[in-house]
């Protein structure tokens, strides 16, 4: 059952279009933030790169959602044709902060792939528990304690 919390306003719910925007562009941080593990794997790859940059560009009106789609759909592709787990997760990242845009709830599963492919890289749970910090210090205030909350809820199983 989604989050009504996450249900923008012309789908009938409260998300308003400014909050929304604000959860693409965080989703699109937390996904930057680890793209070098995918890069360094395949740095002739360009799609999860992509998928960011349409995320931003979709936070700041610039396409379509159904333009977004699509770039969420070819960085997963692109998280499927890669044989590591850190780069598989960072790649997915990005097609969940893209993702956004369609359905805003995909943006806290931005930051756990991305909180994901720094367990895979590093082995440590203190990286990640790191990773986490930082993505809360980028979290707006407007969006905090609906990300916050989903991460006590949906993501508890990642120890943080």
């Amino acid at each position: 059952m989604r989050d009504e919390r996450f249900i923008a306003v012309h789908r009938g719910g409260p998300l308003t279009l400014e909050r929304h925007r604000l959860l693409a562009m965080w989703s699109a941080e937390c996904a930057d933030h680890v793209l070098s593990l995918f890069t360094s794997h395949k740095p002739t790859d360009h799609r999860p790169q992509a998928a960011i940059d349409a995320a931003r560009a979709w936070s700041h009106g610039e396409i379509t959602v159904g333009t977004a789609r699509t770039a969420a759909v070819a960085a997963h592709a692109a998280a499927r044709e890669v044989d590591s787990d850190a780069a598989r997760y960072a790649a997915r990242a990005a097609g969940h902060a893209v993702a956004t845009a369609h359905m805003a709830d995909h943006a806290p599963g931005a930051a756990m792939y991305a909180l994901k492919a720094v367990r895979a890289a590093t082995g440590s749970e203190e990286a990640m528990a790191e990773e986490h910090k930082w993505q809360l210090a980028c979290l707006p205030e407007e969006i905090g304690e609906l990300v916050v909350s989903t991460f006590e809820q949906k993501f508890a199983f990642l120890g943080l």
